[in-house]
């Protein structure tokens, strides 16, 4: 980088070849920036600098001795120590735009520090390196050296008594973890962990590790702080997931907001070790084991708006071929919804999901993807279910929320209790309702089947794309058609979209062809009716996203003798599915198009999670 800046510099004819051997000379000796030695060795001016590097990257170039005051509110968005290290100073906001002057415009790590931190894109301006060491000095005050990149330092002088527009601003900046460390900056995280040999944590030849290390590195304050502000940032998000991913030259911290993916910050890859420590600590793992995966639970106490607050963390960690990737699924228990009402089931669905959980024995069947809201489901059955005459037990894996009144055990595959085990345990208990996680195999699946037989209701979950394929998931375990079609009383897939914000969503003028209305699944009548659309929009109370939390569809399938019958002689899922319909049973894709009506949700959210 630094040998095309000189070449580049010699053919607009600033600086002759000889003199860039001089500089290489003297950038090899002492280091620092290619331009600052230019400058410095008087080949030609700071200004001539800047306005090269300007029409070079095309950005603008400012003269930071001609700018405006600037406002002390915009100087307050980045804190006084990243201004330092990194050179940069924030010129003016518009809209969600920061300008920022920057010596090296294309310094991506700078950029997304100041992004981070201010949640703002940034714009950047080339100034000359000189002028925002000044210009630093000017706005932040206070004694404090800036280190340039020739290796020289410039020392404030300003205001050394006075109180800087920054440190203002940090004065109210809320930490839900400690009353002393009242600020977080990236920056000056990845500065005080300048000497990463320390925390290196790479294997000798025998392949073992180095664990003191480890501990020391993950004991330090910035990585704490950091750990503590990426859990809290993803409660206040309102992210299911965070997910901690190292790669070859990177390394990056997503979260799932809504069922959808996205980044939030990429650390320093020094941090890798000590960050996966710290995380391995709170969940009490072995940090010193990194060739095998790993799974555990932090537990914090947080203070979120004045009250105290207990939150979850679900740790799982697999060994990737440049570290350990991190996820975390948050489990809030203020998020639950425990109302059948509330979750999305249309009327008549839900009448038939009622009716079925009320009856005193039979099988009750949850299916669908990862992550599509099975758990909640069960969770609110068995919460209306939950009366003192009535002794509910469960088998989990893991037990997510904690209920009174129910006995939960959580499954221990390590010393031999699993989901059929513990069901043979529940059956000696004098249980009335079982909750089984997930039917896995053919063991668990009689166990259970036999117990939906013998006067107890059953309610477990299963991986399947829909309602009728899971009779046939069922019978390829190598449970009996006659078993299936005798203990299952109801069957509900689900999947999760996007609810539409409320607060910003608009009506979508946009014009669609009846023919493709038809495909995605709008009947004739609905389109002949007309049908009103709604688009994202963006506002700050969805974060700019157009979407605030999620909804479920539901396709509900109940048990009749009909379709009891069309089990017992080997019917398949597309006879199943068309005699369910028959008989009212509202598909995935259905379901989807009445939120649509209703507008709750768009026709690209129901399109990317449901087929016809």
């Amino acid at each position: 980088m630094v040998s095309k800046l000189g070449e580049m510099l010699v053919k607009a004819q600033l600086i002759t070849d000889t003199q860039l051997d001089e500089v290489m000379k003297i950038q090899r000796r002492e280091g620092g920036k290619l331009g600052s030695i230019v400058v410095r060795a008087g080949f030609c001016s700071d200004q001539d600098i800047v306005s090269f590097l300007g029409m070079q990257y095309g950005v603008p170039a400012a003269d930071l001795e001609q700018w405006p005051p600037i406002d002390a509110g915009i100087i307050a968005l980045i804190p006084r120590d990243l201004a330092q290290r990194h050179k940069v100073l924030p010129l003016q906001r518009t809209g969600n735009v920061l300008t920022l002057a920057m010596s090296d415009p294309t310094d991506i790590f700078a950029m997304d520090d100041v992004r981070f931190h201010t949640g703002y894109n940034v714009d950047p301006v080339v100034s000359s390196e000189m002028g925002l060491i000044r210009a630093v000095e000017k706005y932040y005050g206070g004694n404090s050296a800036v280190r340039l990149s020739d290796g020289t330092s410039a020392r404030s002088t300003l205001g050394g008594s006075g109180t800087s527009a920054t440190a203002r601003a940090e004065e109210n900046v809320p930490n839900p973890f400690s009353e002393e460390d009242e600020h977080f900056d990236l920056a000056e995280l990845e500065q005080e962990l300048d000497a990463d040999a320390e925390f290196d944590a790479a294997e000798d030849e025998e392949g073992s590790v180095n664990v003191n290390s480890l501990k020391r590195g993950s004991e330090d304050a910035p990585v704490v702080k950091l750990v503590n502000m990426v859990l809290i940032d993803a409660i206040k998000r309102g992210a299911s997931d965070i997910h901690i991913e190292p790669y070859e030259k990177n390394y990056r911290i997503r979260f799932r907001i809504d069922g959808q993916l996205m980044e939030v910050m990429r650390p320093n890859l020094k941090l890798k070790d000590p960050l996966t420590s710290r995380v391995k600590i709170l969940a009490k793992l072995n940090i010193a084991e990194r060739r095998l995966p790993q799974d555990g639970r932090i537990k914090l106490r947080v203070n979120m708006g004045g009250r105290q607050k207990v939150i979850d963390y679900r740790v799982s960690i697999l060994p990737t071929l440049f570290g350990e990737k991190i996820v975390l699924r948050l489990l809030d228990s203020d998020k639950l919804m425990l109302d059948l009402t509330k979750l999305g089931f249309e009327p008549e669905s839900l009448e038939r999901w009622d009716r079925q959980i009320s009856k005193p024995y039979g099988m009750i069947l949850v299916t669908g993807p990862t992550g599509s809201g099975k758990t909640n489901t069960l969770y609110s059955s068995i919460a209306k279910l939950n009366t003192v005459d009535t002794n509910i037990m469960t088998a989990e894996d893991p037990v997510e929320f904690n209920f009174p009144g129910i006995n939960q055990v959580q499954m221990k595959e390590q010393i031999g209790l699993n989901f059929a085990a513990a069901l043979r345990s529940f059956l000696r208990q004098d249980p009335n309702i079982i909750l089984v996680g997930e039917i896995r195999d053919f063991e668990t699946a009689e166990i259970a089947i036999k117990a939906s037989l013998t006067g107890h209701l059953v309610l477990s979950t299963l991986h399947t794309n829909d309602a009728p394929s899971t009779i046939n998931r069922l019978m390829n375990m190598g449970v009996e058609p006659f078993l299936v079609a005798t203990s299952v009383n109801i069957i509900c897939a689900q999947r999760l979209v996007r609810r539409l914000c409320t607060n910003c969503k608009a009506v979508d003028t946009h014009q669609q062809p009846e023919e493709a209305l038809y495909q995605v699944g709008f009947t004739p009548e609905e389109v002949a009716r007309g049908i009103t659309f709604y688009k994202p929009v963006g506002c700050e109370i969805c974060n700019k996203r157009g979407y605030k939390g999620r909804v479920g569809l539901y396709e509900v399938l109940e048990m009749s003798e009909t379709l009891k019958d069309m089990i017992l002689t080997g019917a398949s899922a597309i006879e199943i599915r068309e005699q369910g319909q028959k008989e009212g049973m509202i598909t995935l894709r259905r379901s989807g198009c009445r939120k649509v009506l209703d507008g709750v949700t768009t026709i690209e959210e129901i399109i990317r999670e449901t087929v016809l």
